[in-house]
């Protein structure tokens, strides 16, 4: 999962794209990167670690222009490194910066085409490179000194044709403009905002509506799946229907987690659906059990907490705060590799004794991925009193992998993979476990907008919206990621490209 934002204004962006990375770090921790562009060049500053990190005096100072785009990572395999940091950038054709949020499932293929086919060099492992690469490819097939709008949305269409997977993007052509677009199926979201200066109406497209907030931007709306708006650096606005094909069908789980709770996503507010979860949790508990004996409901900080709140209203209970947080620490989420993980959960949550000493505690968190947080937060409620430790997800058991953009597509360290939940609920310690209902999930975050039919919910259901994931392909991943081998492919599209290669600088 990663943050993207782009500008097109009247007077410098710089300080505006850093102000929208702030509010977009909770996408991703591990890098971030902002490209202006003035006088015939970009200007570009990307690096590892954290917006307020990456970014001095100097570096804006240097970060000149009126139009750019700005860039926050989340790594899906690992740690990365600093030279997958987005934006990137090609020079041919006409110049190109590009960053992007989502996921390529058929990045392999396309890296072969790439050089088999396309004669371009792809030098990192991140698909979001392919992706620029793919679209400056059709962009160079037209043979054109000047590009015209039309000829920007015909490549974009090209994209559709080529890739598959989830994206969001924004994009910047030397001289011309910001372009914004996703996918043919709406996974990853993307949203649009305007606000009037003196010379004219300036432009934002940016992962979440919280950014258009903060730097004052009315929110249009949101980029339609397959869509591509495109703002000229006079100000201009563009928008065309780009794909043929596809459905809307968003990615659940930014309701459930990544998405601030002041946000707007396809016309439905995080705050309220996360309400709704907690109203549809009650429900379940008071089937279940109606006699239950829950003194107190805690939520785990900070995303649980909205759930929380409407779930302790509904059962009558008190709500207390009973951790406190260490602002200072990532989201544990998203940080790259297991053992991180582990070793934070005790430096970022410490229990407030009172709030648990003989008391049958509910905690309540957003959802159970690996189970090593809950496992641990569990055992702290019993090491500071709790007489009993229940313990509630305001989603579903998290079974399958996930290949759009989050890092969870291993069967193996998904806790609910292949267990029911009475095996989850002995193998995290607690005395009662309650998952969300999916139909109620969806049931929660559709009420905001019934317009949209479906959910991408592949990590509860197995379902896979673009229809091209096969089990062969989930395999070849998690020997990928346990480091085993690279997929079979991928070795394949690299031996072949270093041979050519070879024989190239043979002659």
């Amino acid at each position: 999962m990663c943050g993207i934002v782009g500008i097109v204004a009247h007077s410098p962006v710089n300080q505006e794209l850093y102000e929208a990375l702030t509010v977009l770090q909770h996408r991703g921790q591990d890098a971030a990167g902002i490209v202006t562009y003035e006088g015939g060049r970009f200007y570009l500053r990307k690096d590892k670690g954290l917006v307020r990190d990456v970014f001095q005096a100097e570096h804006m100072q240097h970060l000149r222009g009126t139009m750019g785009i700005g860039h926050v990572r989340y790594p899906t395999a690992g740690g990365g490194n600093s030279a997958e940091a987005q934006p990137f950038y090609v020079n041919s054709p006409y110049g190109i910066t590009l960053g992007h949020n989502g996921n390529l499932t058929n990045a392999e293929q396309l890296k072969q085409e790439l050089f088999l086919q396309d004669q371009r060099h792809i030098n990192t492992d991140s698909d979001s490179e392919i992706l620029l690469n793919v679209f400056a490819h059709e962009l160079q097939r037209l043979g054109k000194l000047r590009l015209d709008v039309d000829d920007v949305f015909d490549a974009v269409a090209e994209v559709h044709r080529r890739c598959r997977g989830a994206y969001a993007v924004v994009a910047m052509i030397t001289g011309f403009g910001v372009l914004g677009f996703r996918d043919p199926y709406g996974i990853r979201p993307a949203v649009i905002g305007r606000r009037d200066s003196p010379r004219g109406p300036e432009y934002i497209v940016a992962s979440e509506s919280v950014a258009l907030d903060v730097l004052g931007f009315e929110r249009l709306r949101d980029i339609e799946p397959g869509e591509a708006v495109f703002i000229e650096k006079n100000g201009r606005l563009h928008s065309r229907q780009c794909a043929e094909h596809g459905f809307h069908a968003p990615c659940i789980f930014e309701y459930v987690y990544f998405a601030r709770p002041d946000s707007v996503i396809d016309g439905i507010s995080v705050y309220q659906a996360r309400l709704r979860m907690g109203e549809k949790l009650a429900e379940k508990i008071l089937r279940t059990d109606p006699e239950h004996d829950i003194d107190v409901v805690i939520p785990i900080p900070d995303t649980s907490r909205t759930a929380a709140l409407e779930l302790a209203n509904r059962l009558g209970v008190k709500y207390r705060e009973g951790f406190i947080k260490n602002r200072y620490i990532g989201r544990t989420f998203i940080m790259p590799g297991q053992q991180l993980r582990q070793k934070s959960v005790r430096r970022k949550l410490n229990p407030i004794d009172v709030e648990f000493k003989d008391k049958n505690v509910l905690l309540v968190d957003d959802s159970i991925v690996r189970g090593t947080t809950s496992k641990q937060i569990i055992q702290m409620a019993r090491d500071a009193g709790a007489r009993k430790v229940f313990f509630a997800s305001a989603s579903p058991p998290v079974r399958y992998p996930y290949v759009y953009g989050i890092d969870m597509p291993q069967a193996s360290e998904l806790i609910a993979h292949g267990r029911s939940e009475r095996e989850v609920q002995k193998l995290l310690g607690a005395d009662w476990l309650i998952y969300q209902d999916l139909d109620d999930l969806v049931e929660a975050v559709r009420s905001g907008n019934p317009a949209i039919r479906c959910f991408e919910t592949s990590c509860f259901s197995g379902h896979y919206v673009t229809g091209d994931i096969t089990p062969e392909y989930l395999e070849r991943w998690s020997r990928y990621r346990r480091g085993a081998e690279k997929p079979e492919a991928v070795a394949e599209v690299e031996t072949e490209i270093h041979t050519n290669l070879d024989l190239y600088n043979s002659v």
